[in-house]
């Protein structure tokens, strides 16, 4: 008699939305953080060394640091090494809210009695055109506003 063994898809839920890690996209979406000075160079030495999904780099402006932080997608597998000043986000496309996994549970928490839980409901809102991310251990939000567009 022949036997099946039937592994158990790996998943994970947040906002109500089950996330299945086998059918999860292959795209990495990356933030690296420059001063204008160094804004140019950047973005020749990010086209030159990845193949920039989608042809087209966001550059955010962040008054409250006076800096700048181009946002693009690469393949995963095309991924050996992260620049300098480089941090992987997930975004939520209708507010233009950016976030790493850690800003993400700090929010939760603040939220929810200093509880993370994952399935728990965020209202976006209040964190439009932001980039939410922590810094020694603090949450840190960061309001942006589109500086270019650059197309590749």
């Amino acid at each position: 008699m022949e036997q099946h063994t039937t592994l158990p898809k790996p998943y994970h839920m947040y906002d109500g939305q089950i996330f299945d890690y086998h059918n999860m996209p292959t795209n990495k979406l990356f933030a690296t953080f420059t001063e204008l000075e160094g804004l140019d160079q950047l973005i020749e030495t990010l086209t030159h060394s990845y193949s920039i999904m989608y042809n087209k780099m966001f550059v955010l402006f962040v008054k409250s640091t006076n800096e700048y932080v181009v946002t693009y997608n690469v393949e995963q597998a095309n991924v050996s090494n992260i620049p300098t000043n480089t941090i992987s986000l997930h975004r939520k496309k209708e507010f233009n809210v950016l976030y790493s996994l850690n800003g993400l549970n700090e929010i939760i928490k603040g939220l929810n009695g200093g509880i993370v839980d994952p399935s728990f409901k965020i209202n976006w809102q209040p964190y439009k055109n932001s980039i939410l991310l922590t810094q020694n251990g603090n949450l840190k939000i960061l309001k942006t506003k589109i500086y270019k567009i650059v197309e590749i």
